[in-house]
This record gives C-alpha cells, structure tokens and sequence, in this order.
C-alpha cells in the first residue's frame, strides 16, 4: 500500500499520512458498508487517490502562485499505467520490493538506509530495528527521523532505480532483507519465538531477488542462507512453545525440500567466486543442515568458515558465534577467552546471547554457580517469553547443582 502510494506523492511523509487517511475512510466507510471483498485494494486505491488529490491541489496551486510555491518534485512516470513495461520501475516486480530499493538511496548512510526501510517498508518496530544493529531505542529512532529529514532537505525522489542503479543498492537491499528475516527467526520481545510473517515476507523478497538478479551470487547466497535457516522452524520449539536449542531438535522433521533447495542455491553461489558474507553464512547453515546430529557437525569446518567470515564481515556477533563453535570444536575451555575479549566490546554491552553464550559454556565446565550469574544476567536483556523461559530453566537446573556442591574453602 505504501510502495504504491509513493509512487504517486513522490514523498514518503505524504505517503504515510495519505495511507493514514485511507485508514480514518475505510473506518467510516466499511462501518457503514461492510468490509469490501478486496480490502487491500480498496485500501491501496483510497490512499492513491488521497496522493493524486494532494498533486491536482499543488498543480492548481503553482498555476495560481508561480513565485510563492517551490516546484514538485513528482516525476511524471509516477502517473504512468502501472501495467506500463516502459516504466522505469518496472526493472523491479514486486511493489515491496521496489519501494526497499527505493529507500536504500546512495545518498543515505549505509545503516541509515537499511534502518529506515525495516521500519517503514517491513513495518519492523523501531525497539526490533535496535536491537537488529545493537544500539538504543532512541538512538535508532533519532537515527530514522534523521533519514527521513535528509531526505526531505536534499529533496531525494522517491524514483525507483533502473535496472542499471541496482547494484549499487543491493548490499543494503540484501541487509534489509536479511534483518527481516533475522527479526522474525527471532522476535525480540513477545510471547512466540518466531514471528512466520516476517520469515514468509524475507523469503518472498528474497527469491524475487535472485531471480531478478541471477548474476550477483551474494543474492543466491541470501536466499539459500534463508532457506537453510528457515528448514528447521517447526523444530525451533516444543508443542508447548518451550525454545529447542539445536542438540534437541528433530533433525527428521527438518523441512528437507528447503534443505535441498537451500544447498542447491548455495553451491552455486560458492562456484561464481570468492564468497560473500551472505554466501558464507549460508555455507555455515549447510554444514547444520547436513549434519546427522550436533556432536555429528564438522565443526572444525564451522569455524574456518567463520575465520573466513570474520575476514569479510568483521563484526561482534560474528565473532561470539565463531566463538560457540570454538567451543563445541576445541571444548569450552578454548572459548572462554574469546568471550573475555568479546566482554570488552561496548555493542555487545545490552546483548542477551553473550552472557546466555557464557552461562552455557560454564554450565558445561561445571562451574554451577558462574553459570547461574551469567543466566541472571542474560534474563535481565531478554525480553522474548520463549527464551527467557528457557534461561529460567537453565538458571534453576544450575542453581541446585550448585547448592547441591560443597562451599569452597
């Protein structure tokens, strides 16, 4: 709804509040009426109408005061048929899509871009956005309006790229889409452990990419991380929600299609050259995928894939999962110093998995009462109910090994 109302405001504010004007019609309008047989389009079509008689009124308007009003800024192709093949947006099939490339404008910042789309384009609250790039709630809110403001000063058009534009945007597309992903495999807060809305959105987009374009294999290599990731969803939590971590989930009831499809995607990503972090990543969830349990994983393999990672894509996060699978390879003697070190890092400072990643490598040394500190701390950051039931339940099977112990000394 918003993609297509953009293409006619040329503006993303006024987009916004035409879409809200639709919202205040169809109240009064379907009360009065009964809801329509096709809502979203009635919906589309109002808040369209909305941005056209915004347009017809500033039209009207520079007619009358030449000198006083600043010309639009609309381009012309916005009032094009839609079914038009020579539009330029027509390089891009899906609507969503093209307002995501869209939004990701070489103007903006890189994290600015990507930030700004999964709030406004996904609809991923700004608290989620946060916590995707490991700052505060009103950092990334002050971050977004930001944006949104350079966008309005520097009067950026919302014009869809041609096909030519596209990849200089795609890394931020991709991001875009991979943090999507990421926040619905993984909700930040709320009762359910995934939210399958967001995952199904991801992978929408994320095939509508490769094949629009099958030449970029960081494209092929998000679409078979997602699908390899993706595969084990039903396996995630038990019939009662509880979280499943990897070692207890049912490998047989993994989605193998997805797998299939997933390796297949990925192996040809790695042939067209030197890998990308999105390839890589996905070569790592292969590894998983394949593997007839946990003790099973080639985890010597996962680590040099993520040594390979790192090398590309040198961020924390990278380096706390690299150091989990340090601890399965070389035991979890060999990791606790990474994740010292990692303790260092101040954006990791907030996040729930270093001090959860810590626990349970204490856990498995039999240090009860370090692990039972690092699960308190880990609880305190968690804000989902899946996982913080989990770290209750960790914390009080640690916490009686611990009483169950002799006081030191």
């Amino acid at each position: 709804m918003l993609s297509a109302t953009v293409r006619v405001a040329g503006d993303l504010d006024v987009a916004e509040e035409c879409a809200q004007e639709a919202y205040v019609s169809a109240l009064q309008a379907w009360t009065r009426d009964g809801v329509p047989e096709r809502p979203g389009a009635w919906l589309t079509t109002a808040a369209r109408n909305q941005a056209l008689d915004r347009l017809r009124r500033e039209v009207t308007l520079r007619r009358k005061l030449p000198l006083l009003v600043e010309p639009a800024t609309v381009d012309p192709h916005d009032l094009a048929d839609p079914a038009d093949p020579d539009r330029p947006d027509a390089a891009v099939p899906d609507d969503r899509l093209r307002l995501v490339f869209t939004c990701c404008h070489p103007t903006l910042a890189p994290e600015a871009r990507v930030a700004l789309t999964l709030r406004l384009v996904c609809g991923v609250p700004t608290p989620d956005v946060a916590r995707a790039f490991l700052v505060s709630e009103p950092t990334m809110a002050a971050r977004i309006t930001r944006a949104k403001k350079k966008i309005s000063d520097a009067r950026i058009p919302y014009r869809i790229p041609g096909r030519a534009e596209l990849p200089e945007r795609l890394d931020s597309v991709l991001t875009a889409v991979h943090l999507l992903f990421s926040t619905g495999h993984t909700a930040g807060e709320g009762d359910a452990l995934v939210r399958e809305e967001l995952c199904d959105r991801a992978l929408h987009l994320a095939r509508t990419l490769a094949a629009l374009l099958p030449e970029q294999a960081e494209t092929r290599g998000l679409l078979g991380l997602l699908l390899l990731t993706d595969a084990r969803r039903a396996t995630r939590t038990d019939e009662h929600g509880r979280l499943l971590l990897l070692a207890d989930q049912d490998r047989t009831r993994w989605d193998q299609r997805a797998i299939l499809e997933g390796l297949t995607v990925t192996a040809g990503a790695l042939a067209s050259g030197p890998p990308g972090r999105f390839t890589l990543q996905a070569a790592i969830a292969g590894v998983h995928a394949i593997a007839p349990s946990l003790e099973q994983t080639d985890w010597p393999r996962v680590v040099h894939l993520y040594d390979r990672l790192l090398a590309v894509w040198n961020t924390p996060v990278v380096a706390l999962n690299r150091a989990a699978a340090v601890a399965f390879a070389d035991g979890p003697a060999a990791a606790l110093p990474l994740l010292d070190e990692l303790a260092t890092d101040s954006r990791l400072a907030d996040y729930p998995y270093l001090p959860a990643t810590r626990a349970d490598m204490l856990r498995r040394l039999g240090d009860a009462a370090g692990a039972a500190q690092s699960y308190r701390r880990a609880m305190e950051l968690t804000a989902n109910a899946a996982e913080r039931a989990f770290l209750e339940q960790r914390l009080a099977e640690v916490t009686r090994a611990a009483g169950a112990e002799p006081t030191p000394g």
